[in-house]
């Protein structure tokens, strides 16, 4: 399963296959001196993507956990395969109590093979005090509740160089035309429009979903993220054509459909906010911010700012998300303590530790605002949790992994093969479709 929605900075030299001291993650026993804490002498252990700053910020989180309770942490970075590593693990009788899933599919397919413990009446105060109904619904299989979204991802947003808009005399767009517009005032003035990272096909999917979700509406989108809706549907053509408008104008994809097809992530930012930029605007989630600030020492707000993707013909404008999701694993040595950590991460306070480092964002509407280092990512979030109910989860998160999550196969093989030859939606859905039909048949 791809990792598909968060920075791309450091990453473990080599997968830990054991849990303990020798993996990627770090340990804690941080612990208050004062009094004696309920869970003293236990250690959880949680696993999850995360490397690099993640890693770190979330370490803070644990540490936090830690002295309050008492208990030991050890986190482990799973790296990419989340589903195989656990899958092992538990097979082997090592199982961590706790692991951080990064999509639906997968929380849904731990669920199937009876390895989740429902969660605590506590955690599920929290949410329902705390969330919109959509995060219960995406942390739930057939009614029950498993999973907690403790991080989430604005996937909605398209990042721009304020001198770039400055020098071409344009303001950022409030409609998908406008955009458009935008674009090709920014060509004229000397710079591409679009950075297009082609080279990930997650990055396209994302780019489909957001013009589909506000083109056809909530209702297709569920629809065709469950594969109710057939991808032939006239207002999936609909959406491709839309999108290969942008595709195939030579002004506004820099260096054009081969360049793109050639820049993966990383390089995308760079494009735009790197040292040589050739472009005035890149599409991708909020964590644009961390590779723009970290990477290439942009100041958020100044040197780099964000404006909502916009709404496409008379639709609303989009608000697309991913997340990670806490789950408690039913063969975790030490579970009951993995609920404590879950009770913990429900909290406004657990969600503070993060929001004041940078690079998160939470869904839970009880965390002030305030708590967030910067006006930018105080923005974001308050469009996240504003979005409320209208917030759609990544689709293909949500899809089988032969669909929506591998590399060279399925949705992103074939939205970048649409890239590098947008002229026929039509042929595009059909293909779609019938690789959507094969992934979710099995």
């Amino acid at each position: 399963m791809m990792r598909r929605r968060t920075t791309l900075l450091t990453s473990c030299t080599a997968l830990a296959l054991a849990f303990g001291s020798t993996a990627c993650g770090g340990g804690s026993d941080t612990s208050s001196s004062s009094g004696d804490k309920a869970l003293s002498g236990q250690t959880v252990t949680v696993a999850g993507v995360w490397t690099g700053s993640e890693q770190k910020n979330f370490q803070k989180v644990l540490d936090a956990f830690s002295a309050k309770t008492g208990a030991k942490t050890q986190f482990v970075s799973t790296g990419d395969n989340v589903s195989t590593v656990v899958g092992s693990k538990i097979e082997g009788g090592n199982a961590p109590d706790v692991v951080m899933v990064p999509q639906v599919g997968v929380l849904q397919q731990f669920e199937q093979k009876g390895w989740l413990t429902p969660l605590s009446t506590a955690t599920q105060k929290s949410v329902d005090a705390g969330y919109a109904p959509v995060w219960k619904n995406y942390g739930s299989v057939d009614g029950t509740l498993y999973g907690l979204y403790f991080k989430a991802a604005h996937k909605s947003t398209v990042w721009y160089s304020p001198s770039a808009f400055d020098q071409a005399g344009v303001k950022p767009p409030t409609s998908y035309d406008d955009l458009l517009k935008v674009g090709h005032t920014i060509s004229d003035s000397g710079l591409a429009s679009f950075s297009v990272a082609g080279q990930d096909g997650w990055t396209l999917t994302d780019w489909f979903e957001n013009i589909y979700l506000s083109q056809a509406g909530p209702e297709k989108y569920d629809a065709l993220a469950a594969h109710k809706l057939k991808w032939t549907d006239p207002s999936v053509v609909e959406a491709l054509t839309t999108l290969g408008k942008l595709f195939k104008d030579k002004e506004l994809v820099a260096g054009g459909q081969k360049e793109a097809l050639n820049t993966d992530f990383p390089g995308s930012v760079e494009k735009v906010f790197g040292p040589k930029p050739d472009a005035g605007m890149v599409y991708e989630g909020d964590f644009v911010a961390g590779v723009a600030h970290d990477q290439f020492k942009k100041t958020i707000g100044k040197d780099a700012n964000f404006f909502p993707f916009p709404a496409v013909g008379g639709g609303t404008a989009p608000v697309v998300s991913g997340g990670d999701a806490a789950v408690v694993l039913k063969d975790g040595k030490n579970a009951k303590a993995g609920m404590k950590l879950l009770e913990y991460l429900a909290t406004p306070e657990a969600s503070a530790v993060w929001a004041k480092l940078g690079g998160y964002l939470s869904p839970n509407k009880n965390v002030s605002l305030d708590s967030y280092s910067d006006d930018v990512t105080r923005a974001t979030a308050k469009s996240l949790v504003d979005a409320g109910d209208s917030v759609r989860f990544d689709m293909s998160d949500q899809a089988p992994a032969a669909f929506g999550g591998t590399k060279g196969a399925g949705e992103w093989k074939l939205l970048q093969d649409f890239l590098r030859d947008p002229s026929n939606p039509k042929a595009t859905a059909a293909k779609l479709e019938d690789a959507a039909a094969k992934a979710y048949k099995g």
